[in-house]
């Protein structure tokens, strides 16, 4: 698979920094039941990437020492992870909003049987991924079969009181089904509602759209298709530096399945590793223009979890990079959706 990533290191993005954190997203492994097209983590069955028992203790004690009031739970499919329920039982006992970032199918996979009650008993926020209200698109980019399955979980949910009770809430999430931005987040979730109520009585409560990355799988399906240049040419044309002060790194961090922290889920693919420092972006100047290359991504060793539980992130310079654009294009995004 051809990799995107020394494309995206020297970039014109400009410094970012850190505001207190307030959301610990978790990436529990790369195992998923599905294959998706524009998976920015390479995500499948075949992979047996997951993390351990002693770093799932350590998070527990990383959210007891720092003022996490989200939990973000993501992989691959983090429901196939033996540990789940108990993080998230653990994080509820410490009044700690629960994301479970679902594709909905790990549902009906074996040995997840309760898992769809579970999550309703425990109040956990789902966020599913359902890239088109239709059945056609839906199945091009996920698998063969998938929006059925899709849509019988989501009735599922609605019978257990989500996208309906106040404290149940289900967000859908759509992604691009190629290279081009997501329409306005506000019309399509309009669409979404008509559509999915009307021909499958499913009610959801809002809908983010999220940009596709250039890296990993639909990065390296970009590279192939001689794309890679027209779609980052697309992103930095619709870059709105009005985004900037709402892009989720501000305020998350990111953790992958070894327990090494990164300033946004989508760094951690690009292997572009937090530091604790504020002292570490430099700029040299290639002729009229300025590019940013940030040590973090370039060649700073890794920061374990273990080294952070009681830091203070107020001001740490943010590891940026080309991919950055894609959250500051057009109306904004970010793993809770639009932000303009």
């Amino acid at each position: 698979m051809q990799d995107t990533r020394p494309l995206l290191l020297p970039t014109d993005f400009p410094s970012i920094s850190r505001k207190q954190i307030d959301t610990l997203q978790l990436n529990l492994g790369y195992l998923c039941n599905m294959t998706c097209s524009h998976c920015h983590v390479n995500a499948g069955p075949t992979r047996t990437e997951m993390m351990d028992d002693s770093l799932i203790d350590q998070i527990i004690e990383f959210m007891q020492s720092q003022p996490i009031q989200i939990l973000d739970l993501t992989g691959g499919a983090p429901e196939l992870h033996w540990r789940f329920r108990d993080l998230v039982k653990a994080a509820r006992a410490a009044d700690i909003e629960v994301i479970d970032r679902c594709n909905l199918t790990v549902a009906l996979e074996p040995g997840q049987e309760g898992l769809l009650e579970f999550l309703a008993a425990q109040g956990v926020t789902v966020v599913a991924s359902l890239p088109c209200y239709s059945e056609a698109n839906v199945n091009e980019q996920r698998g063969k079969g998938v929006f059925e399955k899709s849509v019988d979980v989501l009735q599922a949910l609605n019978k257990l009181g989500y996208g309906t009770d106040e404290d149940r809430m289900l967000h859908l999430v759509y992604n691009p089904n190629g290279a081009f931005l997501p329409p306005a987040q506000e019309q399509l979730e309009r669409d979404y509602k008509e559509r999915l109520g009307t021909e499958s009585g499913i009610s959801f409560n809002q809908l983010f759209t999220i940009t596709n990355m250039p890296i990993q799988r639909f990065g390296a399906q970009l590279l192939a298709k001689g794309k890679y240049h027209e779609y980052m040419a697309l992103l930095k044309d619709n870059y709105a530096p009005g985004n900037l002060d709402g892009l989720m790194c501000r305020s998350t961090i990111s953790v992958d399945w070894q327990g090494y922290v990164y300033d946004c889920d989508f760094n951690q693919m690009l292997e572009m590793p937090m530091r604790l420092s504020r002292d570490l972006v430099c700029s040299e100047s290639r002729g009229n223009n300025s590019t940013t290359t940030d040590l973090i991504a370039s060649e700073s060793k890794r920061t374990h979890l273990s080294e952070i539980l009681e830091a203070d992130f107020d001001g740490m310079p943010i590891a940026i990079g080309e991919h950055c654009y894609g959250c500051t294009a057009g109306q904004g995004s970010s793993c809770g959706g639009a932000l303009g």
